[in-house]
């Protein structure tokens, strides 16, 4: 077990710390005057993970922390007992992440480790061109908006959009919000328990759900692997919301005009370079998944 010195792991919690304070600022400050926004509030809202459970560092299952009262009543972290060649020096009241509490996430473990294998497995498919969100308010008119925001083509534009357009979403997460009169249209019928069957690596959703995996995974996982899925979420959340049906132009953000042509290609691209930031994520996310379990007794 490696066994890091407070100075050195203070100096990686506070690096953590600062990094995510600069990422979070804006939401804390609109929050505490209860503005809302409909695109980089989403990381908060839609996911569980609070902006101060993101900032709390955890170096990972496996690495022990010497005088570390913050640490010690955590949850998932127990006192250790260090073997000569791990601590060659005395320690001070060593705490790391228990072999009992990840013995007890053992099934979170096996089945992310599955989904996020399976996704890997797929080549991007890059034909949604985002008409997910598009979906979601299909004959808004009969079924609302899911944001209080104005629909750049209106109503019946949108409506066009979709119906004469071929809609194929394979994440159950996106889906489940369509309209009842969308649902159909979906060439695909993802469900709750079989992501594993439809995830694939260009999807714009199963690249934000990085970061959920993430955190499901804390505090097995490096915080530094949580916050880089973060960053990865937080900017495929503005391409999605840009290739929105919706007009947030006044909140400065530039359409992608995915009815038009150039508008695909454009979508196309940028879904094609987060899929390719988002592979070496997913696969530190399966060798953190095959690292923690291989440490589990037998």
């Amino acid at each position: 077990m490696e066994v890091l010195s407070r100075d050195t792991w203070r100096a990686r919690d506070e690096a953590h710390a600062a990094r995510v304070d600069a990422l979070v600022a804006p939401h804390l400050a609109r929050r505490a005057d209860q503005v809302k926004h409909p695109v980089h509030d989403f990381l908060f809202t839609y996911y569980s993970q609070r902006p101060a459970q993101l900032r709390r560092w955890h170096p990972g299952a496996g690495v022990a922390l010497e005088d570390a009262p913050e640490h010690a009543a955590l949850k998932g972290y127990g006192p250790v007992s260090l073997v000569e060649e791990d601590a060659p020096r005395p320690s001070r009241d060593p705490v790391a992440v228990t072999t009992a509490y990840v013995v007890s996430q053992q099934r979170l473990l096996r089945q992310l480790r599955g989904l996020l294998a399976a996704t890997a497995a797929r080549a991007p498919q890059l034909s949604c061109f985002g008409l997910h969100e598009w979906a979601m308010v299909h004959r808004s008119v009969e079924h609302g908006t899911r944001h209080d925001w104005p629909l750049r083509l209106g109503p019946a534009g949108t409506d066009e959009v979709v119906e004469s357009h071929r809609i194929g979403c394979s994440h159950f997460d996106a889906f489940r919000f369509f309209t009842p009169t969308a649902r159909p249209l979906n060439t695909l019928q993802p469900g709750r328990d079989d992501r594993p069957a439809f995830e694939q690596p260009g999807c714009l959703h199963a690249g934000m759900d990085l970061y959920k995996h993430a955190f499901r995974l804390t505090p097995m996982v490096p915080s530094e692997l949580v916050a880089d899925c973060f960053e990865l979420a937080r900017d495929i959340r503005v391409l999605d919301m840009r290739a929105s049906p919706y007009d947030l132009a006044d909140l400065g953000f530039e359409p992608v005009r995915i009815e038009t042509s150039a508008g695909k290609a454009a979508y196309v691209e940028a879904q094609r370079g987060f899929a390719e930031r988002g592979a070496p994520l997913r696969a530190r996310l399966l060798a953190e998944c095959d690292r923690v379990l291989a440490a589990v007794p037998a």
